[in-house]
Parts: C-alpha cells; structure tokens; sequence
C-alpha cells in the first residue's frame, strides 16, 4: 500500500471556519448546491471538492462544481430522479439539470493497488478504483494538494487534510504524497501539474518538480487518448506558451513531440520562436474566450507546430509535421487536415486576392486560416495588409449573400 497512506491512527484536519474563508454560497452554482443539500437532507455526508474549492478560494469562477459523498453510486441514483450512473475508470454519479449542465457527483475513495500493481498495468491506463472510503481516504488519494480541499455546506468550513490552504497561499503546485509514486501511479499527473502551475501562474514544488524530471518518460506508458486530451487542455486559458515552455524544461515535451523539442533546442531553446507563436494564440485564446468562442484544435496544432514548418520550409512541409504530431499523438483525423490545410494557406494568403483565384473564401476553414496566418504573422512582426484584403473580401461576400 501506498506509504502516505501508512498512518498508525487518524489525524484530524485543519478546518477553516466561515470567518476564515472567502468562499460564499452565492458563487456556488445553485443546482450544486440543490445536491449538496439532498444528499445532507437524507443522512450522507457531502462536501464540495477539487477544484472548484480552489478556484472559489482564488476568487475565481470555477468551470465545474463537483460534490464528494459519503452515498454509494446506487444511493445518489436513487436520491435524484435526473442522475445517471457513468465511468469505466470508476462509477460516478451525474446528476443532470437543464441546458445540459452536469453535477458530477463521486462516492469517497480510497487507493486499493500495490505499486507493484500499479507500475506492472500502467500502459492500461489509471488503476481500476471502486474502493469505497472515507472523506480523509478521499483527500489523500487525490493529485495535488490545492485540489484536495473540501467545502462543508453543514457549516460553511473548508476542511483541509492535506495543507492546501497554505499552497494556495504560497501559490505552489505539490503533489500529496511521495511525488515519485505519484507520477509513477499516474503518470498523466505531471501533465496537470503543468496545466495547473501555467494556467494557475503558480511554482511547482521542488521535490515535485524534480520528480516530473525524473520520471518524464512515464509519460509513454499512459494511454495515448488520455494524453492527447491533456495536451490540448494545455492551450485554453491563454497560458500555453508557459505551459509547453514547462514541458519542454521538464522533458515531457521531448517524450511526446520529439521533433518539436528537438527543433526549440536548435532555435534558441527557452527563446524559441515556439513560444512567441503560441504567446499569439494566448492573445487569440483571450480574446475568443471573451466573445464566448473556443479556438478549434485545428488552429492550436498549426500554431504549436508552426516552428518546424518554417524549419523545413518546402512544399507538403505541413502534412509532414503533422505526421509526426499525429503519429505520436493520435489526435483525431478532424485535427490533423485542418492543421495542414492551415499551415499550408500561408502561401495563398501572403498576396493579395485574385479575381478567379479567390474561391478559398468559401472553405470551411476559412476563418481559421485567416487567424492562423495573423498569430504567425504578428509573433513575426511582419505586415498583415494581405491579409485584410481577404478578409475584406471574405466580409463583401458575406454581405452580398446576406442581401440576396
């Protein structure tokens, strides 16, 4: 068994009293807090938990509000007519309200594999994990100590087995636990500690960190699916530029895009032109986030692998970058054409328009296409005219078909 988990007796956690706390129940999303009350109401315990209560403590609005519980899956299905039972990894709860929003609603847990065990089955993906446990159980087993915290609707507390009040304070990412059985355990972990420390602007810790630098290489034994999503993950929020400037530090970026690490190598290494590409799409990312929009994949591989196209630059140098992207990855087929349709537009975009030649307008991808050249274009400091002459023409079509 995991050796944080080898404790002789209980110890008790620290709770921070409502006085102690910024957390408010009017910035708890109102069907989070119709569960949490339902399942208090019947006799369970339920707290909200990870990163909700970190985000809320930070005074930011949290992207997801999930509620750890004392009930079996079966009894949280039973508790709610609009909850249904989901999960491969585990069972887990979705409680189910309407516009399609999701209160994902987990029993408490606890670690049930050796890591022997672990290690042994890790190119399967994360350990198979139906062991029911107790809130205590259920801090310890999770990633980082600044999403183990919970928040008691009985009294309005934040309990805190793991010290993540003061991580949060000192903004540092710490894995709970010994970090080399961590990472060893799951090795995607170090990829959300980059998500974390970039998206959050917080400092990995040092012996975490130094254990992401031993243990990289783990990486390859996850599943590919899994690992493909985390790199993508890494792009919203507008801090990808200091998330794969992490992963190239640490070497995972080497284990899973070895021609881009080895290209950031040859151009400048930490001042590589990568960086001021994806710097671009970070503005992009923010400004698109504002109006409500998500940038495409797409958009994100094209300008992440930016770098070694202009490195090869020759004919079909897009579909070969690609290929590699794709073949350590797997990303969706979706993905890679309209990366290498965008990373080959360049060419017919750095001039002005044609009469004739001009029918690209009409290409689904259009847009996209447009915004990739400008990110490459303003990272470079080179000039856009040409490209505002397409998308005034792209914006005279428009409106002609809209008076039609």
């Amino acid at each position: 068994m995991f050796s944080f988990l080898k404790r002789k007796k209980s110890r008790e956690p620290v709770v921070y009293k409502r006085p102690d706390h910024c957390i408010s129940r009017k910035n708890i999303d109102p069907d989070a807090l119709k569960v949490l009350y339902r399942l208090s109401s019947l006799g369970y315990t339920a707290y909200l938990v990870g990163g909700g209560v970190r985000d809320l403590l930070m005074g930011r609005t949290p992207k997801d509000f999930d509620v750890g519980t004392s009930a079996k899956p079966n009894e949280v299905k039973r508790a709610f007519k609009n909850c249904f039972l989901v999960g491969r990894r585990f069972l887990l709860a979705h409680v189910r309200f309407a516009g399609g929003k999701v209160i994902e609603t987990a029993t408490f847990r606890q670690n049930s594999q050796t890591v022997g065990e672990i290690i042994e089955h890790a190119s399967e993906g994360p350990f198979e994990d139906n062991t029911f446990g107790t809130p205590e159980t259920d801090a310890y087993r999770r990633d980082f100590t600044v999403n183990g915290l919970f928040y008691n609707i009985e009294d309005f507390s934040v309990i805190d087995w793991v010290g993540g009040m003061k991580d949060i304070e000192k903004r540092i990412i710490r894995a709970i636990g010994d970090p080399d059985i961590r990472f060893q355990e799951d090795p995607v972990r170090m990829m959300r500690a980059v998500k974390f420390a970039s998206r959050l602007g917080f400092t990995i810790e040092r012996k975490t960190l130094a254990a992401m630098k031993r243990h990289h290489s783990c990486i390859l034994t996850a599943a590919v699916p899994r690992v493909c999503e985390e790199v993508f993950r890494l792009f919203p929020y507008g801090k990808s530029s200091e998330a794969f400037r992490l992963m190239y530090e640490v070497g995972l970026l080497g284990d899973l895009l070895p021609d881009l690490a080895a290209h950031i190598g040859r151009s400048g290494k930490s001042k590589s032109m990568v960086f001021k590409y994806l710097a671009e799409l970070d503005e992009y990312e923010k400004m698109m986030s504002a109006k409500g929009f998500e940038v495409s994949n797409g958009l994100r591989a094209a300008v992440l692998m930016t770098g070694p196209l202009k490195e090869l630059a020759k004919d079909g140098a897009g579909r070969r970058v690609m290929q590699a992207f794709q073949q350590s990855l797997k990303a969706p087929k979706a993905v890679y054409f309209s990366a290498v349709l965008l990373m080959e537009s360049a060419k017919r975009l750095s001039s002005s328009p044609v009469k004739g030649k001009s029918r690209f307008i009409y290409n689904k991808d259009f847009l996209d296409a447009l915004d990739y050249n400008r990110i490459v274009l303003r990272a470079e400091g080179k000039s856009e005219e040409a490209l505002n002459e397409w998308a005034d023409l792209y914006d005279a079509k428009a409106k002609e078909k809209g008076c039609e």
